[in-house]
């Protein structure tokens, strides 16, 4: 089974783009018509369609913490950091 990703709007579309050429699943935030929701909102979203969320804010981070402390499901965060380039 692969991961099915759900691309928050943070990341760059040539990421978006090199994984979609090897095949990789990959819903974006703009072209679920969401790219003005927060970032709860977003983590929602991913699981309700079954993705996870790829994302490059670091807000996301302290989300997924709380959620998990909460005990409230979600389907998954990964996490890549932007650097300073």
């Amino acid at each position: 089974m692969s991961i099915k990703l759900y691309m928050d709007h943070h990341v760059d579309i040539a990421i978006t783009v090199g994984l979609r050429r090897r095949g990789v699943d990959v819903l974006t935030c703009q072209d679920d018509g969401t790219t003005t929701w927060d970032d709860d909102r977003l983590l929602d979203r991913a699981t309700q369609l079954g993705r996870v969320l790829f994302s490059q804010d670091d807000d996301l981070l302290a989300i997924v913490h709380q959620w998990q402390h909460g005990n409230r499901s979600f389907a998954g965060l990964v996490y890549g950091h932007q650097l300073d380039l």
